[in-house]
């Protein structure tokens, strides 16, 4: 059966004050995506205004550590920190504040524990060897259609419209790329990595495999693949943002030699409701 990601307004990413945004309904939040050369004593205010304005619960954000000091002096605490995330240098810290004390709560906080001790167990295990009857390559304009299909069918609900056409095409025109697993010319598996050359950073996202098509390994051999990309392009350290109760994703990571950083509580509406996402990180 078809599973069509949610029809509720799909948030917005927006500038303010020079800083890349994101915010709308469907997180319930403000996520500053991208501080620039704004400056955060200008950009909080405003921030925080949007968050009034629309009842917002959460403002996440995602800067060079040398701000975090002034985004604690406004509330915020740090969920987690990447090493050398930006230009192989500074690290970043990803910061949360919360406006309604309710969504400081992890639901199900004994669950994502116990995930995430085991992935540490299985952590650094032998890189994932493809079967030769696959084929996995970067995706074309060509294959939109088939990759829209795929994230229809496998999210309920997610942050950014990846189940558009038009966005898929929007994006790989211009810092994303994507990458699927093909099996006797099918497309049964897909993933991006959205790169940032300019900080020499990219998040590994956006993964997706046929129902019918699990239990091959696909994730991780998709990760193996967009790591040597990454390489190749230039980008120094690599990271994820997963949902902390599926056990899958975490595991992947893990075993590919990704560190635990931190946990975002109640941070992203990802397979119908929002939920606490787990950041993973290495410096490639």
């Amino acid at each position: 059966m078809t599973t069509n990601i949610t029809t509720e307004p799909i948030d917005k990413v927006a500038n303010l004050a020079g800083a890349t945004i994101q915010h709308g309904p469907c997180n319930r939040r403000v996520y500053l995506m991208k501080l620039g050369k704004a400056k955060p004593q200008i950009v909080l205010p405003q921030v925080l205004e949007l968050c009034r304005k629309h009842r917002y619960s959460k403002v996440f954000a995602k800067v060079p550590a040398r701000h975090e000091k002034t985004f604690h002096d406004m509330g915020f605490e740090t969920e987690a920190r990447v090493p050398r995330f930006f230009k192989n240098q500074e690290d970043a810290a990803f910061l949360g504040l919360y406006l309604d004390v309710k969504r400081r709560e992890p639901k199900k906080p004994q669950e994502i524990q116990k995930i995430r001790r085991l992935s540490r167990s299985m952590s650094k295990k032998a890189p994932a060897v493809p079967p030769e009857d696959l084929l996995i390559r970067r995706c074309q304009p060509q294959d939109i259609p088939a990759m829209a299909s795929i994230y229809s069918r496998v999210f309920e609900s997610y942050p950014f419209p990846i189940s558009e056409p038009d966005f898929l095409q929007e994006t790989m025109a211009s810092n994303v790329i994507y990458f699927g697993v093909w099996k006797n010319d099918k497309l049964v598996a897909v993933s991006s990595a959205e790169t940032d050359r300019e900080e020499q950073n990219a998040e590994m996202t956006d993964f997706a495999t046929l129902p019918e098509s699990r239990g091959g390994g696909f994730a991780r051999i998709l990760l193996t693949r967009m790591e040597s990309a990454m390489r190749k392009e230039g980008i120094t350290t690599t990271y994820t943002i997963a949902r902390a109760i599926s056990p899958a994703m975490n595991i992947t990571f893990a075993k590919q030699g990704y560190e635990f950083a931190g946990c975002l509580v109640n941070n992203t509406n990802i397979c119908g409701t929002i939920e606490s996402m787990n950041i993973w990180y290495r410096n490639l």
